[in-house]
């Protein structure tokens, strides 16, 4: 039978959070690392596997499947048996299937090996959050927030230059095999860091997981497969059947008097409505433009994975000296301000980026791009994790987390498949059709077909910035958060009272 907490929101003072937050953002390094480490080995695979880019595009679009589609429900199941068990369920399943990634000799079977990858995934991602909404203070639950979403950012940052490495060193293979060690270590940290936290009896929406799950499975697989079926009457239809499911799963969740999936009641707070828009326009975007500047920076300019994957050493390291920067501003700084001003910075780097993406062009245009990516991206992670959980209720810490964890996803599902779409069309816009997926050996393409391939790449990458935009415009609806408003709404101290003189 579950345990039922004492007293809601009490921290057991044997529990030493910031060694437990430590250990938990490990494993979830490693996870979202995966979300973007693939897009460097891209060309690899596709040489060494026989694919075509919309077959490996899938190896990320099927990890991010299925580390979406059950993260609402593995938020629960953490509330439920405990977040500690959930983790280190999740963090097992991982590391076996990245291990299987390693040892796959086709395309199909790394496709299949990576869904299995996105459900450890789904299983400790959003235990994280939730761990960090009950162990810490409410004074100090900024400051560890802002740490997670840096690690966030950090981790989708470092993927692909530690591809990169691996790729060049070692072969495609070691971007798996380098978690099976890393998963042990954190597995043997969360045992020994992570405590055992009171769990709390839930009843499970079965029928909104259904929903959910076929929702975005039809959504997704319609959008990514619409080009290479030229938008015929079955894509169109798993296109508005998803939308269609979706609708009908929304229907429910507010018909659902027991305990929906998707307690919409949380989006009554409207930064946590604004957070979860605003991080999945900012994971579809990080998602997104690593798939056309690799394969620019290897088939265009001939470089190798490693020498591509530098190319973001830039980004990287500016982010990883701003973040701690940024966290010390997270508690005290409107969001709207912080959040503002790293979308726009963003926006302005990768329509930059776009524009230098040039088959003879000079190289520090593209690092300059890359530094002012980092410097717009730091204030986005961290302040719209802290300002997303701030107000979240104790009882509620899976399922918000799992909410916030899913629309993350969701944006870097949809960054997957749609980038694959808009470089498949812009590559047959150019007169490339066929032309520029390499086939055997992967090689530079002929120079003949490098400016038209550039093209086709940096108009691909608009698409994530005018994503990028519409993030803008929701961050500066932000409302002043209650503890900012509190200290700004203080009573003046009144002096003590002054005798008032006698009127004779």
């Amino acid at each position: 039978m579950a345990q039922q907490t004492s007293a809601p929101g009490a921290i057991s003072p044997d529990v030493r959070p910031w060694p437990a937050l430590l250990a938990l953002c490990l494993g979830f390094f490693m996870i979202l690392v995966d979300t973007t480490i693939v897009t460097v080995a891209t060309p690899a695979i596709i040489s060494d596997l026989h694919a075509d880019v919309n077959s490996v595009v899938w190896v990320t679009s099927a990890y991010l499947l299925a580390y979406a589609v059950p993260v609402l429900i593995t938020g629960r199941l953490g509330d439920r048996f405990g977040p500690k068990k959930l983790y280190l369920i999740g963090l097992t399943v991982f590391t076996l299937a990245s291990l299987w990634c390693g040892l796959t000799t086709s395309i199909e079977m790394l496709i299949i090996a990576r869904v299995f990858q996105g459900l450890g995934a789904a299983m400790l991602t959003p235990q994280t959050m939730a761990v960090i909404t009950r162990i810490f203070p409410a004074d100090k639950r900024g400051q560890a927030m802002a740490l997670w979403g840096a690690t966030a950012g950090v981790a989708m940052l470092i993927g692909p230059i530690l591809g990169g490495v691996l790729v060049d060193a070692f072969g495609w293979e070691w971007i798996f095999f380098i978690n099976v060690p890393v998963g042990v270590i954190g597995f043997l940290l969360a045992v020994r860091l992570v405590p055992t936290l009171t769990t709390h009896t839930h009843r499970f929406d079965w029928l909104g997981v259904a929903l959910s799950g076929i929702g975005m499975f039809l959504l997704v697989f319609g959008i990514q497969q619409g080009h290479k079926y030229h938008w015929n009457a079955w894509v169109l239809t798993s296109i508005i059947g998803g939308l269609v499911v979706f609708a009908v799963f929304v229907l429910w969740q507010r018909a659902n008097r027991r305990e929906p999936l998707v307690p919409l009641s949380l989006f009554a707070d409207r930064n946590f409505s604004i957070s979860n828009f605003a991080i999945s326009a900012m994971s579809f975007t990080a998602t997104a433009m690593g798939f056309p500047t690799m394969l620019y920076a290897q088939l265009v300019r001939g470089y190798s994975p490693l020498q591509s994957a530098l190319l973001f050493v830039p980004m990287a390291v500016l982010s990883i000296i701003l973040a701690p920067v940024v966290g010390r501003f997270t508690d005290k700084v409107h969001p709207r301000t912080l959040t503002g001003a790293g979308f726009a910075i963003t926006a302005l780097a990768i329509f930059m980026l776009s524009r230098v993406l040039t088959a003879d062009g000079a190289l520090w245009p593209i690092l300059a791009a890359f530094a002012l990516l980092g410097i717009g991206m730091a204030p986005i992670w961290a302040p719209l994790a802290a300002t997303a959980t701030r107000n979240l209720p104790m009882q509620l810490a899976g399922a918000g987390s799992g909410i916030y964890n899913a629309t993350r996803q969701v944006g870097a599902v949809l960054g997957s498949a749609a980038i694959a779409v808009i470089i498949d069309s812009r590559i047959a816009a150019h007169g490339l059709s066929g032309g520029a997926e390499p086939e055997g050996a992967l090689q530079q393409l002929p120079a003949a077909v490098r400016d038209p391939f550039s093209q086709a790449m940096s108009d691909a990458l608009l698409l994530p910035g005018l994503v990028l935009v519409l993030g803008l415009v929701s961050v500066l609806f932000f409302q002043l958060p209650r503890h900012l408003a509190t200290r700004e709404k203080a009573p003046v101290a009144i002096p003590a009272e002054v005798p008032t003189p006698a009127l004779d």
